[in-house]
This record gives structure tokens, C-alpha cells and sequence, in this order.
């Protein structure tokens, strides 16, 4: 008698992902801009690039909700997904109040697992955690929601960690600090180059108009240590302004460039990455990254370049001290901080030291959630089902100064945001006259 094997094939799990969009697609500066697909900041993009590969199997699909929260999708969303996955920022702030509220409503009509796999509390650098913020109950309704649909929240940090437990919830059975996601896309094992760091290395600088004026000055003189360094900006009205020429960002002095009169934009020393692959591949050229921006150094970080990150902010601080980057701290910098003292006296493989022990912990997260990963048989997996398929994607490189632009290229990027224009208005056209048809 003879015994024949079948293989049978498990059924494809299908997610919902809080995403402005999928790593797979390829789209223009000018669509970027219309449509917002960065979510106002293209760091957005690096946490949602590697949560995709962790959890994109043979047998998982992840699909982007475009950054949509509507509570009357419930139904739609039930019927077509397995799964919500809800990755945040510092999503615990005023500003973002409504949108949490409409998470709420939306979570308690699903009937499907709900994972939020990091969020923050905006706060500033020594943060007061006795006060009441105007968002506690908007807070407490999203957390009892997601809680009512998944195993425990993993937040990015221990200042956010206290928060919830001061509004009630358990620190171990309701949520745990999981760090960024971002951090462990690439495994468990996370290598830092030891680059010999020279006034003649490549280098390249991030930053934020937020950041105190003696670190706004601090990184400008900083940067012109190093003749050959490049700016990579993060912000949408950034791209805006590099491929445009304009509107200029609020603000003025020659410590940051707010306008493309500033000499980074006049020298060609600025460049706007629209996906993380092509971000990865050139910072991974550079000696050292330095700056303002988190995930601007969390991609140094992940390409393996030694990265020196100063916090401004609780939510950055508490990133940088659970992953154990190497930071400074912006009261530790004067007139006289001397960014080539400072990478002498830093210890860049801390970060690569702290890893495994981060990605363990995130690991039990995923899997206290129930959640697939590529990571189950080897920690440090390669060539993965998400690997294959952004191996054929031919992704647009960085977008260059707009000063820098022949006539025809300065042309053709006006027509294109006229052209993405043009889609959304037509678009908005047909929606409101489908609308009024259904009224007849």
C-alpha cells in the first residue's frame, strides 16, 4: 500500500495595516505630495517598511489602509480582513485626539483582532507625568478598545509605559515596551561598521526646525566640519519646497535651511528619499549620520552606520534610551561642543550590544498577539518573501534641488503635481455626484 503525502496549503491570512502606503509601490514625488502618502513625515515609512517584513509570510498578506479611519468601514473590514495592525508614532498628543477617538469607534464595531504595535506619548524632555492632558480619555477609550480586541499594546518607550499605568492599565498584562518597530525589521543581530570618521568622510546630517537654537547651531557648524555631508529632510512641506522651490517653511536664520536660498539647497547638498530602499542604500555609504531626527538615524542605523541622534523631545528620549543609541543629550551642548570630540569619545556599537535583547522582547510581543513572523526559524532570516518582491521594484532615487534642475526636469515636476491635482479633484467630482444620485 502506498502512502502519498499531501501538502496542503494553509489559508492565506489577509491584514489591514495603518499605512499611507505599501512598500511596493513605486510612487512619484509629485503623488507623494498630493496625496500625503508619508503621513507629513517620511520616517513614517521605515517602521511601516519593516513591520511589512516581519510579518509578510508565505501565508500573510498585508495591505495598507491609506491612512482611512472610517467607523462605517467596520463591516467592509470584518468581511475582507483578518486582522488590524496599527502601528503609531507619538500618536498620544492634542493634535491627534480626533483621530483617536475615531479609532475607538471604529475598533469597537470590528469583530477581527485588533495590534497595536507601538505608540508614544508627546512629551517634553523631562516629562511630568502627575498632570492631566486634555487626551487622557480619548486615550483610555483606544486603549480598553484595542485591549478588548488583542493581548497586550506595545509601546515604544518607558515614559509612555507610565502614562498608561497612571491612567489605569497594567504595565505586563496590558502593555509592554516594545521599542520601534522599526528596529528589528532586519533581525535579531543589528551591526554597526566601525568607519574611521575623518573631516574627509561622507557624512549625513538630519533636523528639525524644533530643536533648541543652540542645537539648531550646533549641527550647522557641525555639518561644515565635514565638507562633503548631505541633508536628508523628512518633512512633506520639505519635499514640497526641494521639488518646487517653494513655499519656504516658517522660520528664518542660517542655522537651518528653511528655504531653498540656503546654501545646502544652493550646493546640491540636500536629498529627499520617497522609500526606504533607496534611503538605506545612501546613508549606507556614509562614515556617521548625526541630527535631530529619529528615524532619519534609525536608517543609518539599520544601513550600519554609526549614528549620533540628540533627542528633543520625551518621545525621542525614551526611544533613545530603550535602544540605547548613541545620543546627546541638547543640555550637554554649548559653543564650545565639538562634533569630531564628540565622535571620539562615542561608543557607537551600544546600539548593536542592546539589540538582541530588544528584538527577544519584541519577538514575545508578536507572539503573546498570536502574530506570524519570518523570524520563527531564524532570527536573522534572509532573502524572505518581502525581500523577493522589493528586489523588482525599481525605486525612484532621491529627489535633488530643485536649484539644481535643468528647465525641462523643473517642467516636467510641475506638471506632474498639476496632473495628481487634476486626478484629485476629478476624483472628489465623481464621489459627490455618485453622492447625489443615491439621494434621487
Amino acid at each position: 500500500m502506498h502512502i502519498f503525502e499531501r501538502k496542503i496549503k494553509k489559508r492565506m491570512k489577509h491584514y489591514l495595516i495603518r499605512a499611507g502606503m505599501s512598500p511596493y509601490e513605486n510612487f512619484t514625488p509629485a503623488y507623494e505630495i498630493v496625496h500625503n502618502s508619508i503621513g507629513s513625515n517620511v520616517g513614517n515609512l521605515v517602521y511601516a517598511y519593516s513591520i511589512f517584513r516581519t510579518l509578510t509570510t508565505e501565508d500573510v498578506k498585508l495591505t495598507p489602509d491609506y491612512y482611512k479611519i472610517n467607523p462605517n468601514r467596520a463591516d467592509y473590514i470584518n468581511a475582507n480582513y483578518d486582522g488590524y495592525i496599527i502601528p503609531l508614532a507619538d500618536a498620544f498628543r492634542p493634535s491627534f485626539a480626533p483621530k483617536l477617538k475615531k479609532y475607538a469607534e471604529l475598533i469597537n464595531r470590528l469583530t477581527i483582532p485588533v495590534y497595536v504595535i507601538g505608540v508614544g506619548l508627546s512629551i517634553d524632555f523631562e516629562p511630568n507625568l502627575n498632570q492631566s492632558f486634555e487626551f487622557d480619555q480619548d486615550v483610555k477609550d483606544f486603549v480598553k478598545a484595542v485591549l478588548n480586541k488583542s493581548s497586550i499594546i506595545g509601546v515604544r518607550g518607558d515614559i509612555t509605559a507610565r502614562y498608561l499605568t497612571k491612567l489605569g492599565f497594567t504595565e505586563g498584562k496590558d502593555h509592554t515596551v516594545i521599542g520601534c518597530p522599526s528596529m528589528f525589521g532586519f533581525g535579531r543581530d543589528l551591526p554597526i561598521r566601525n568607519t574611521t570618521i575623518t573631516q574627509d568622510s561622507m557624512v549625513t546630517i538630519n533636523n528639525s526646525p524644533k530643536s533648541p537654537k543652540h542645537v539648531l547651531d550646533f549641527i550647522d557648524r557641525s555639518a561644515h566640519a565635514f565638507p562633503d555631508h548631505y541633508y536628508i529632510p523628512q518633512w512633506l512641506r520639505e519635499l514640497r519646497m526641494i521639488y518646487l522651490g517653494g513655499p519656504d517653511l516658517p522660520g528664518k536664520g542660517s542655522n537651518f535651511p528653511y528655504k531653498v536660498a540656503h546654501q545646502l539647497y544652493q550646493e546640491d547638498r540636500v536629498r529627499y528619499f520617497t522609500n526606504v530602499p533607496s534611503w538605506l542604500e545612501f546613508v549606507g555609504q556614509a562614515d556617521l549620520s548625526f541630527g535631530a531626527r529619529l528615524h532619519g538615524n534609525v536608517a543609518a542605523i539599520l544601513a550600519g552606520t554609526p549614528s549620533i541622534i540628540i533627542p528633543k523631545d520625551g518621545r525621542m528620549r525614551e526611544l533613545a534610551e530603550y535602544h540605547d543609541f548613541t545620543y546627546l543629550w541638547a543640555n550637554d551642548i554649548d559653543d564650545n561642543t565639538n562634533i569630531l570630540d564628540v565622535v571620539e569619545k562615542a561608543d557607537f556599537q551600544k546600539v548593536s550590544k542592546r539589540a538582541p535583547e530588544n528584538f527577544d522582547r519584541y519577538i514575545s510581543f508578536l507572539n503573546e498577539n498570536g502574530l506570524d513572523h519570518v523570524f520563527k526559524e531564524d532570527p536573522n532570516v534572509k532573502n524572505t518573501v518581502f525581500d523577493q518582491r522589493i528586489e523588482k521594484v525599481d525605486y525612484y532615487p532621491a529627489v535633488k534641488s530643485f536649484v539644481a534642475c535643468s528647465h525641462e526636469e523643473l517642467i516636467g515636476r510641475w506638471a506632474g503635481i498639476f496632473e495628481q491635482e487634476k486626478a484629485v479633484e476629478k476624483s472628489k467630482s465623481e464621489k459627490k455626484i455618485a453622492q447625489l444620485q443615491k439621494q434621487i
